[in-house]
């Protein structure tokens, strides 16, 4: 009777493991790797839209799906080895942000795919044969279009209308290759009879220098390049551009932390979008047989606090377009 009750009991313990090996055995493995760091709350909040769209479409984290995220720091060194420890990993999909990240992907692997957000310029930067057809293991969703450029330096002249001079704050090693934008920004400086200085830096003590140098003579402003390394360094660039009293516009949101002007696409939606595309690869689908997709909706968002701070007057007819103000 023991033997037989001991039986049993066996029976029953394999009947309650075996769906939770089951289950386990389906978990599939998806991979994120961030361009900046950890710390940094917008790129938190970045991450959990994605899961929560993922969890939407029926991928819950802890059930059928585990998701490792690392982070860059705004560093290609460190987004170089995150994108190894990754792919060391042998995920099922990758999430990539920025260029910097999806091309340190695209170095480590050309069998896992890749889903990429917040890319600039797929064809310029190598990552794609075309947008309708990616072709090997990497599509994804861009974040803007070559003429933004113009855009920026059109808002800093409408905003400040004696800019003569604008400087591109940006780092080669972790930004979107400058040529995507160059056209429309000479386009529109020409326009406008606005000086174009291309000022890149490779580290945070270099800031300074070039703020420095477009508020010491009148007619001066800013673009902060959307840029991984302006993004991990957002904090520093703020608070310097106040304490100048330079005009900004940035291609990252930083809005809510006390940038004057963004304009650019929604990178919230570029998550989710990018979720929808897991989803997919997941279910089967090839992601070189993917379409890259452009954005479909800019913002513009503005800091009065901010404005006012710099003695600056935002015209009505700004105010009036504006998606986002800051108060």
């Amino acid at each position: 009777m023991r033997r037989r009750n001991f039986i049993s009991g066996l029976g029953g313990a394999a009947a309650i493991a075996w769906p939770l090996m089951a289950r386990a055995q389906q978990r599939r493995l998806v991979g994120v790797l961030m361009g900046i760091g950890e710390s940094d709350r917008g790129s938190q909040s970045l991450v959990s839209d994605f899961k929560v769209a993922l969890a939407k479409l029926g991928w819950k984290e802890g059930d059928n799906l585990r998701i490792e995220v690392r982070w860059g720091e705004g560093d290609a060194d460190k987004i170089g080895a995150m994108a190894k420890e990754l792919v060391d990993l042998r995920p099922d999909a990758i999430l990539g942000e920025t260029t910097p990240v999806a091309s340190a992907l695209a170095h480590e692997t050309r069998t896992i795919p890749i889903v990429f957000v917040t890319v600039s310029d797929p064809i310029g930067s190598g990552l794609a044969a075309s947008l309708t057809h990616p072709g090997g293991n990497i599509t994804g969703f861009t974040f803007v279009e070559s003429t933004m450029g113009g855009k920026w330096v059109e808002l800093l002249k409408e905003v400040m209308p004696h800019t003569t001079r604008v400087a591109l704050l940006f780092n080669p090693t972790t930004a979107p290759p400058l040529n995507f934008y160059m056209p429309s920004i000479q386009a529109a400086a020409s326009s406008f009879a606005v000086q174009i200085n291309v000022t890149p830096v490779h580290s945070s003590s270099e800031i300074e220098d070039v703020i420095a140098a477009q508020a010491r003579e009148p007619g001066g402003s800013l673009i902060v390049m959307p840029d991984a390394f302006n993004a991990a360094n957002r904090e520093l660039i703020i608070s310097l551009v106040a304490r100048y009293g330079l005009p900004a516009i940035y291609g990252n949101n930083f809005a809510a932390s006390g940038a004057l002007i963004f304009y650019g696409s929604d990178f919230s939606e570029s998550f989710r979008l990018g979720a929808g595309y897991i989803d997919r690869i997941l279910k089967g689908a090839q992601a070189g047989e993917l379409p890259i997709q452009l954005p479909s909706k800019f913002e513009l968002a503005i800091n009065l606090k901010t404005a006012k701070a710099l003695g600056i007057t935002i015209p009505q007819s700004l105010l009036v377009k504006a998606d986002e103000l800051i108060e």
